[in-house]
Formats: structure tokens, sequence, C-alpha cells
């Protein structure tokens, strides 16, 4: 049995025993595959039976006027994506609906490409009847951590002002506690070295560039990858969470060559 057939069965089951709608979280870093393995389970899911659709938090970006003036606030979030930046209400109102088997039920899109990249929300996706949604992001279900671990310095978090953002991006998670208790189940995408998604990242831009399109230098990607690890750093926030089996409910190793096992 492919590990893809052994989630969607382990889904499918948690759907059959709770005989309501599921929310099914999928935590995993940059480059991890997490698109791609919810459009796996997702045809999966739907041959077995199953309405199946997919909300990333990044749908859940605030508006790009909101993160304007957010920006204002705190000059900090420089880019959208760390513990803040997203529209908790609204979520809450669309997993709620989601478990409440309510229908139609509007799940928000974010268009990445909008106001020279810094994006902003679109059109909303009506869909009905859902039976299970796969609820993906780089941080769904982290939950906050013991704040002195920041006093010891993990690279990139190495400044005074790098543990004061750490600190606040650590405290700004707990608003989102209220979410993950909506997930009925979390999976995590684990890659044995964490470093493996700035590689990754950087392969993936180069085969950009060589196609013609736009695409960061390996400078670039090397200060936007650290701006989220200095947010929320995986050897401090995920790496416990592979190690926890009350804390993910199943852990799929990915490989340097993207192989899962």
């Amino acid at each position: 049995m492919t590990i893809h057939k052994l989630l969607a069965e382990k889904i499918a089951s948690l759907r059959q025993k709770l005989r309501r709608p599921i929310i099914q979280g999928i935590l995993g870093g940059q480059g991890t595959g997490k698109s791609t393995i919810c459009n796996t389970l997702s045809l999966l899911l739907q041959d077995m039976g199953y309405r199946t659709f997919t909300l990333s938090i990044d749908d859940l970006y605030k508006t790009y006027t909101e993160r304007q003036q957010l920006r204002e606030e705190d000059p900090r979030l420089i880019w959208r994506g760390p513990p803040g930046t997203h529209d908790i209400d609204l979520a809450l109102i669309v997993l709620e609906q989601v478990r409440q088997h309510q229908s139609p039920v509007s799940l928000p899109r974010f268009d990445k490409s909008l106001h020279g990249g810094a994006g902003d929300r679109t059109n909303p996706e009506i869909v009905e009847n859902v039976d299970i949604l796969l609820f993906e992001g780089w941080f769904v279900g982290v939950r906050p951590i013991e704040p002195s671990v920041f006093d010891i310095a993990a690279p990139p978090i190495i400044t005074d002002a790098d543990r004061i953002f750490a600190r606040d991006m650590n405290n700004k998670l707990g608003d989102y506690l209220p979410l993950w208790e909506r997930l009925d189940s979390l999976f995590l995408l684990h890659p044995i070295d964490y470093r493996l998604s700035l590689e990754w990242r950087k392969q993936a831009e180069r085969q950009m560039i060589a196609s013609g399109k736009s695409g960061m230098s390996d400078k670039e990607i090397e200060e936007f990858v650290y701006y989220f690890w200095r947010s929320l750093h995986p050897e401090l926030f995920i790496e416990p969470l592979a190690k926890s089996p009350t804390s993910v409910d199943f852990v799929i190793e990915i490989n340097a060559d993207h192989s899962l096992s």
C-alpha cells in the first residue's frame, strides 16, 4: 500500500467514525509538498466517495489593505506569513461551518500575484456538501512554546532583536489555538533535516528562472526563509511535534529527494 493510500484510508476511517464532516490538518514547512499531497489525497478520497476540498492557511491572509496597516503598526512584518497576518475570525467561521455540515460554504482564496506579489484575497470558492476539508499550512497545528527557549541562540535567531521577534511571534501563535481545536486529526510532513526546505526552495526558484519566469536569487531566498525561521523556528516548534505521539496523528518522513517514508 502506498503512503498516500494509507493516509486516505486513515482520513476516510475517521470520517466514518465521527459521522460528520472532518477537518484534516496537514502541517509541513516550505517545500515539503503540501499542495501535492493534498491534491493526491483529494483525488483518492473523491474516488472513495467523499467530497473533499483543500484550504490553505495562505488563503486566510488578511486583505492587502489590512496587511499594509499591519505593517505600519509593526514594520517587522515585512512579508505575509507569520502569526498575526491571517484573518482568524474568518477562519473560525469557515471551519465551524464545515464541521456543522452547513452548505454551501464559501472557502476563502488568495491570489499571491496581486499588488506586485504582495497578494490579496480574491473571489471565494463556493462548495457544497463537504465531507472532508484538508487544511494545510506551514504552521497548522503548531502551538506556543516556553519563551525561555529563545534565550539560547538557534541560528538565525541570534541578536536581541531576533529573540524579541521570536517571542512576539510565539505569543501571537496563541491566537491560533481556537483554530487548531477544530482539527479532527493532524498529519506532519517532516523532512529528515529541516534545512532541506532552504535547498528545495532554491531548486524551485532556479527551475522557474530556467523556464523563463522571474524568480529570487539564492541570497533573496535565504533572507526569505530565514525570516520565517526567525518567526517560528522548525527546530524549536516542529521537531518536538515529530517526537510527540500525542501532538500529531501521523508523521510522514520526507527524504532529500522528496520521497516519502
